[in-house]
């Protein structure tokens, strides 16, 4: 009897399942011919079939499967080795369950069970299974049990979460247990959760009855406008935009605020908590506890009475401690490329004076060879690249040294104009504005012009060539609230600000500007370091800077620098004709000595006498021992027991002194403090060129 051969519209007779039962030798078991098996167990095969649930027929004492689709994806790997095979042998790892199965049921019972646990090898390996099974018998066309119909679904997943989610619930009722003693026992509030994403607050009764919610109001759904209702009208947006910092960044939640009591005073609390996040990063939960604070509050108060601005410095604290974070990354950040740069700098740049001055040396002694000056010009131009490079990584540590001086804004405005300009290109437009009283500033005025020149040209790159860079100088007074945290102090200050209206940047792309290395600019278009150069010159020389960007609308870059009350330098007298070397005595110090061997070929091509040390010891040995010198040019990091600043000590007490050039690749602050040179201080930066070392130790000499 071919009882599949129609399927009569259903479409579980057509399914795999069908097709491999019709196919199946089952004269190799004891069921027999297909056409030749009972009614019932035909009709029970066709009912299996076309159930979507996972079903297995165990038919005979040996109990031979027969199953359908559904169960041929929950057997896994053991598919399609179990059709009309025994049980038993079927699944060898849960023989006597299944024997048990078969007894019972065979003699006309019935089982069930839920969330069974085996181990089962559906795919060769063991695996911890749970499982709803359902047993039943099946009877022959006599009416007496021959089979067993089994019912299987695996419920697994289900089961796992429903462990997770009892032990996050016990782990939270152990929580709400701890913060319940916690709260019997203490000056605690009470405490709340905030379910973000449901925007749904909850709380316990402490915390009900310190916002005055109605008796009755259920505890898991606290309406939010109740509490905030209660918060003082002055404290109000304050403590939202703690709570938004929290959510945004992270950070510890602490706000101290008044809450309204029922007869009309208020009570002050301190809220406590933080955000918590999901594995996506998203924030979903912000619980937190309240204290209350309010007799502390109060004895503060009363202190006000005899102690002024008492509660504008305790803003103070709470702002510096919401920023103690990001200082204390910024600052190690700072020693570690302070701490690499500094290490570096000094033998890195020596290695670049080797090479600039033989290749200066090389271009003198080959005028006229073309092809030997136009290859000495390219490394020339490398050179210069690296010393930049090494220059803007000290300048972003705060270690570069600087030769301050009190400046007048205008001056140095006037001055840019044309260099800007020029840098700039004629597609550009610059509209300066300087404050006709504008206050003088202390700052090194190179730097002040280089870091300006740095600004205007990423105005430019960011307007793509085209557009009107503004650049304007203007008073502003700094409150105690405005420099909470900016490692800066209230007072008068410089502003300079420098405006495109380029693309803008979003903000996570501005929060990482000042980043050393970090740059939006094409591969060999920039290195990363303008910004970061202009961060520690800013910071170097006692002032702020901040940035603002809107995409698609532009970026405000502004410089903060202390005001100075000191009187302007007297104007220095114009540059004469270059004078070429005299005949005056030099003494170099260098312990490098290829450094030493281009310096004294320079100096003896342009007429000066030379003497050489290695070292600090051997100089003073060369000056003890009667040596008549006019200049010392010094390295100011050598080996030996006698320093630079040693010599320079003993230049200065001579009758008459002997002038001092210092020359270095990172000075370490031996000769300056803070990296302040002090005005009586020369310094030649490593690597120079002739035309620099001549004129600086012409400078030197003519006093």
């Amino acid at each position: 009897m071919q009882f599949l051969s129609d399927s009569h519209g259903c479409a579980g007779w057509t399914g795999e399942m069908a097709g491999r039962i019709r196919a199946f030798d089952w004269d190799r078991t004891e069921l027999g011919n297909l056409d030749d098996w009972p009614r019932s167990l035909s009709s029970t095969v066709q009912l299996m079939l076309a159930s979507p649930l996972p079903m297995v027929m165990l038919w005979g004492r040996l109990g031979y499967m027969i199953y359908n689709d559904a169960y041929s994806v929950f057997a896994g790997g053991r598919h399609p080795y179990l059709l009309g095979v025994p049980v038993e042998l079927g699944w060898p790892e849960v023989a006597e369950f299944n024997r048990h199965v078969l007894d019972t049921c065979l003699a006309g019972g019935t089982l069930s069970y839920r969330n069974k646990e085996l181990v089962l090898l559906r795919d060769g390996i063991p695996e911890d299974v749970w499982l709803d099974l359902y047993y039943s018998p099946v009877a022959d066309d006599e009416g007496r049990p021959s089979g067993v119909m089994a019912m299987v679904v695996e419920t697994t997943d289900h089961v796992i979460s429903e462990r997770l989610r009892q032990e996050a619930e016990n782990a939270y009722r152990a929580d709400n247990e701890r913060v319940r003693l916690a709260l019997n026992a203490g000056a605690l509030l009470g405490s709340f959760v905030w379910d973000i994403k449901a925007n749904v607050l909850s709380g316990d009764e402490r915390f009900a009855r310190t916002f005055s919610y109605p008796a009755g109001q259920n505890l898991a759904d606290l309406p939010t406008e109740i509490a905030e209702s209660r918060i003082h009208p002055d404290d109000f947006d304050w403590v939202e935009e703690q709570v938004n910092q929290s959510v945004s960044t992270g950070a510890p939640y602490n706000a101290e605020y008044r809450v309204l009591r029922p007869d009309g005073t208020y009570l002050w609390v301190l809220a406590s908590g933080c955000c918590e996040f999901n594995e996506q990063g998203k924030p979903f939960r912000f619980p937190g506890v309240l204290i209350d604070i309010h007799e502390r509050k109060i004895a503060e108060e009363s202190l006000i009475k005899f102690t002024r601005n008492l509660e504008q410095r305790v803003a103070d604290e709470v702002n510096a401690r919401l920023a103690a974070e990001e200082q204390l990354r910024q600052a190690q950040k700072l020693e570690a490329i302070g701490g690499l740069t500094g290490g570096v700098a000094h033998d890195f740049n020596n290695l670049l004076q080797v090479i600039a001055g033989n290749l200066h040396l090389l271009a003198r002694h080959e005028p006229d060879n073309l092809n030997v000056q136009r290859r000495v010009s390219a490394s020339i131009a490398a050179v210069e690249r690296g010393a930049k490079l090494s220059s803007q990584l000290l300048a972003f540590a705060r270690r570069q040294p600087l030769s301050p001086d009190v400046c007048e804004p205008r001056q140095i405005f006037d001055g840019l104009g044309e260099l800007l300009q020029r840098a700039l290109g004629e597609t550009i437009q610059i509209d300066v504005a300087v404050a006709d009283e504008a206050w003088r500033v202390h700052v090194d005025r190179n730097q002040l012009e280089n870091a300006i020149l740095n600004l205007a040209i990423n105005a430019r790159d960011a307007m793509k060539g085209e557009g009107t860079i503004g650049l304007s100088a203007e008073n502003v007074v700094l409150d105690r609230r405005f420099c909470a945290g900016k490692d800066i102090v209230a007072g008068d200050y410089l502003r300079v600000t420098v405006t495109d209206a380029g693309g803008g940047m979003a903000p996570e792309v501005l929060a990482q500007a000042f980043e050393p290395f970090f740059t939006t600019k094409a591969d060999g278009h920039g290195t990363g370091l303008g910004l970061s150069m202009v961060f520690g010159f800013v910071k170097q020389s006692g002032g702020h800077i901040e940035m603002s960007s809107v995409v698609g609308e532009g970026t405000r870059v502004r410089l903060y620098f202390p005001r100075s009350l000191r009187a302007l330098p007297n104007e220095a007298p114009l540059p004469g004709p270059q004078q070429r070397g005299g005949h005056e005595t030099i003494l170099v110090v260098e312990d490098n000595e290829a450094v030493r061997a281009s310096a004294v070929e320079l100096l003896r091509e342009e007429g000066y006498q030379v003497l050489t040390a290695a070292n600090g010891d051997l100089a003073m040995q060369v000056l003890q021992q009667g040596a008549a010198v006019d200049m010392i040019f010094t390295d100011v990091v050598m080996p030996g027991l006698i320093k630079s600043s040693d010599l320079a000590a003993w230049a200065k007490v001579q009758n008459p002194p002997v002038a001092v050039l210092f020359t270095s690749g990172h000075t370490r602050d031996i000769i300056s403090r803070n990296h302040q040179l002090s005005p009586d201080t020369h310094l030649l930066s490593k690597p120079y060129g002739p035309e620099a070392l001549t004129q600086m130790v012409r400078m030197v000499l003519n006093g």
